[in-house]
């Protein structure tokens, strides 16, 4: 039974024999017209964003501000966050992405101030901002910068 299985008549189309003269069916511009610029051999190789000689999309839109090549990126937390944490627990990458707050292998982490933090807290993180830097020491708290 299964040696005599085909596939369906009319759903396979034999290859084409690119570039092999009249008796391939595809004569002798093997398919590719006569001029322009997709006759060439290297034509079809042109990037996504090439308009054909116009002046792109890109270029021609008007730009504005500065953007920074080397600018740090971080992951935010907020202290709000940080009410998940006992009193006296240590808060760093590990911790934070066993609760779901940051991404394992995302850019560093870095705490904001917005939101009270629960009572000394052990933050062992990559940045931390002045405002959640004094909030979390009068609480009793110790801050850790790593990097």
């Amino acid at each position: 039974m299964l040696d005599r299985l085909q596939p369906r008549h009319g759903s396979r189309r034999p290859t084409k024999r690119v570039g092999r003269g009249p008796g391939s069916g595809l004569h002798k511009t093997s398919g590719r017209g006569m001029k322009g610029q997709g006759h060439r051999s290297s034509g079809r190789e042109t990037p996504l964003q090439f308009e054909g000689g116009q002046m792109p999309l890109v270029q021609r839109i008007p730009k504005r501000g500065f953007h920074n090549r080397n600018r740090e990126v971080y992951q935010i937390v907020n202290l709000k966050s940080l009410s998940g944490f006992e009193a006296g627990a240590t808060v760093d990458r590990d911790s934070l992405v066993a609760k779901g707050l940051v991404r394992a292998r995302g850019p560093k982490v870095k705490i904001l101030g917005e939101g009270d933090p629960p009572a000394k807290l052990v933050v062992k993180v990559d940045g931390i901002s002045a405002g959640a830097r004094t909030k979390i020491e009068a609480s009793g708290g110790s801050i850790e910068i790593i990097s």
